[in-house]
């Protein structure tokens, strides 16, 4: 097996509903995506895939729809108001946590067609999560 990784960085805010924590205030990270693909067989160039490709169509749908954007629950009472402000927001339907958006971009990586495998949300410098496919829909 071949496997390549490509790593896309944005800025987002979110909080957290229900959340003891600090993250339950409205704040930002710099976020750090790493997009694992992996197959058994090259292209006619010898690549997984080309890392300029990556960036250009799941990197471009990063940047147009989660960088410098809110991404909060729809059950958030903040969304009404951010929306008739004007402010750019993307809408979970559940908590926007590093778990989540890195389900989010493994999702989108694969209906644009990549053999994505993992991806992996750094949220902080020391803190990251980790999103797979499992091995039954892998194999497929």
């Amino acid at each position: 097996m071949y496997r390549v990784t490509k790593e896309i960085r944005f800025c987002y805010g979110h909080r957290l509903l229900n959340y003891s924590g600090k993250c339950r205030y409205l704040h930002g990270h710099n976020a750090r995506a790493f997009i694992t693909l992996e197959t058994d067989r090259l292209d006619p160039l010898g690549m997984v895939c080309d890392f300029s490709e990556i960036k250009r169509t799941v990197g471009g749908w990063i940047d147009e729809h989660l960088d410098h954007k809110m991404i909060l629950c729809r059950d958030d009472p903040v969304l009404p108001l951010l929306v008739q402000l004007g402010e750019p927001v993307y809408v979970l339907d559940e908590n926007p946590t590093a778990e989540a958006i890195a389900r989010l971009v493994f999702e989108r990586t694969r209906q644009l067609g990549y053999p994505v495998v993992e991806v992996t949300l750094w949220e902080t410098e020391t803190s990251f999560a980790t999103y797979r496919a499992d091995q039954e829909r892998h194999a497929g």
